[in-house]
């Protein structure tokens, strides 16, 4: 069974979470502040944490950063905040994505489902992706469409290829363009946008409707398959 750490300073939510996760084959540990949160983590070692950022003893952003200081453990965040600097601030100090409540169960079990894939041992080793008629190798960095070859430029492909090793994971601006550029600030905040763009249009089916290289408004891109 799947071991989830569920941290929430709403009693009902906690009982609500419990259940739905329960009755879908989770091992649920529940928390309803920061403190008990970090204790139970380090006691359980949890495949995943579902995380609330409004806690009463410690900001849940101050649980990601200790998290992170010493493991990769998926976090999902679960928040009413609904300001994307708060979103933002969280996927930039690790959190893997993030859901605002009020939420769908049902979406919140697909990115569940979706942050434990990633954390699993088997999760860095893909090495072909496909959707709709692409086929991405990662090994070979070949990419083809409808059986055709497609030439990418060196930009392209890293941005590609950050987004495919992290399937339907958010992965903020900033996050990219440290990645692409070595450092955030100082760049056109077109910068990504264009090489999103010109990636679409290579690849979208119909690029101005993408279903498959995202945006998510004021935060950043994922991919979805």
């Amino acid at each position: 069974m799947t071991e989830v750490l569920v941290v929430d300073d709403e009693p009902s939510m906690l009982r609500a979470l419990h259940l739905n996760l329960t009755a879908r084959g989770y091992q649920v540990i529940t928390a309803e502040d920061g403190t008990s949160a970090l204790n139970k983590f380090g006691l359980h070692e949890p495949a995943v944490v579902v995380l609330d950022l409004g806690l009463p003893d410690i900001d849940g952003l101050d649980v990601i950063r200790a998290i992170r200081t010493g493991s990769q453990v998926p976090i999902l965040v679960l928040s009413a905040r609904v300001g994307s600097n708060d979103k933002v601030a969280a996927l930039d100090l690790g959190a893997d994505d993030y859901v605002t409540k009020p939420f769908d169960m049902n979406e919140l079990l697909a990115r569940l489902r979706a942050a434990t894939r990633r954390g699993s041992p088997d999760a860095g080793r893909r090495k072909v992706v496909a959707f709709a008629d692409v086929t991405v190798d990662l090994d070979s960095k070949q990419v083809l469409v409808a059986g055709e070859p497609v030439h990418l430029t060196r930009t392209e492909w890293h941005l590609l290829e950050l987004l495919l090793h992290n399937p339907e994971k958010l992965i903020t601006s900033r996050q990219l363009l440290i990645a692409l550029r070595g450092q955030p600030d100082h760049t056109d905040p077109s910068y990504l946008r264009i090489y999103m763009a010109q990636l679409r249009k290579k690849l979208e089916p119909d690029p101005a409707r993408p279903k498959h290289l995202l945006t998510e408004p004021g935060m950043g891109y994922r991919f979805t398959s």
